[in-house]
């Protein structure tokens, strides 16, 4: 059964690599793109999204602009991570097809509306075209088929000891989104920890000729964290939230309440996750079938490589 994804997203090295299976799965239908500021600033996560459709050869995918900054907060990024423009040390060349003219709160509400109970949603960003969309139409949290995000954690954080980056960089929108009534699957980093892009994984994707060697193993190989001295590669978290969607036999998951703090001297942005809680709002998974889970990837990938326009 062919999933139909919208994709909201920052990209993002390794949103530019969700895209890429997203489009690559012949059962996955990706019917849209918006893009939200996180990683890098709305104008260049909205180009890179652009580029990214006519490099990858989704053209004929809607891109839509979303929101440029938090609800109530200061824009705060993650460049150090992803770099100046969001895409490493990736060039891709200059896109030609036009950014949508709709913004992207409308373009969620109306393809939710559209097609009703058929759409995954899922948000590999910070959540506030999420958050704008529900304000505005509480409704269609009832009408996705699945909502799935990548972010937040039940231990530790990424962007401060308590609070994971996605959701810290707009810990109000997520307050929001997690209230909304639906079932949140919360794709966190204790989960996506577990698909690291180590040695092996790398001389895989290598294998894939121009696609692998000139965009999936520089974007999975650009941040290193040096404070880390066990590093063993980069991780892919937002992989595994399109992943989610196509393959949900390769997690363990549970269900949990999860709450999000926005007042925290220490933990703003945290997710509070209770897994013994008698009102669950959210699907956490807690384990991955790491192997399954890249030779998955690394299956879709191979036929994305077999087609892709610039190889």
């Amino acid at each position: 059964m062919t999933s139909k994804i919208l994709l909201d997203c920052d990209p993002g090295l390794d949103d530019a690599l969700a895209l890429l299976l997203a489009h690559g799965d012949p059962a996955i239908d990706l019917v849209g793109v918006t893009t939200v500021g996180g990683n890098v600033t709305l104008a260049n996560t909205t180009k890179n999204a652009l580029e990214l459709r006519e490099y990858l050869g989704f053209t004929g995918v809607p891109v839509a602009a979303g929101a440029s900054g938090p609800l109530v907060r200061d824009a705060k990024n993650a460049a150090q991570v992803h770099g100046e423009t969001g895409l490493g040390d990736v060039v891709l060349p200059p896109a030609t097809l036009p950014l949508s003219d709709i913004h992207a709160v409308d373009f969620i509400i109306d393809t939710i509306r559209a097609a009703p109970g058929t759409i995954d949603l899922v948000a590999t960003g910070p959540l506030t075209n999420i958050a704008l969309a529900l304000q505005r139409d509480p409704g269609i949290a009832s009408l996705v088929k699945s909502f799935v995000i990548m972010g937040g954690s039940f231990t530790r954080g990424n962007t401060t000891p308590a609070a994971e980056f996605n959701i810290y960089a707009d810990p109000d929108a997520a307050a929001v989104v997690f209230d909304a009534g639906w079932q949140v699957v919360m794709v966190g980093l204790d989960l996506t920890l577990q698909a690291i892009a180590h040695q092996s994984v790398l001389e895989r994707m290598s294998a894939l000729g121009t696609l692998g060697s000139e965009f999936v193993v520089p974007l999975s190989t650009f941040w290193t964290d040096p404070n880390d001295p066990g590093w063993q590669g980069q991780a892919v978290h937002d992989v595994c939230a399109v992943a989610y969607v196509a393959r949900p036999d390769l997690f363990t998951s549970r269900v949990a309440r999860v709450d999000v703090e926005t007042t925290g001297t220490f933990t703003d942005g945290m997710t509070v996750v209770d897994f013994a809680s008698p009102a669950p709002n959210a699907l956490v998974p807690v384990a991955l079938n790491v192997d399954g889970f890249w030779d998955y990837v690394e299956g879709v990938y191979a036929l994305a490589a077999a087609t892709h326009p610039h190889a």
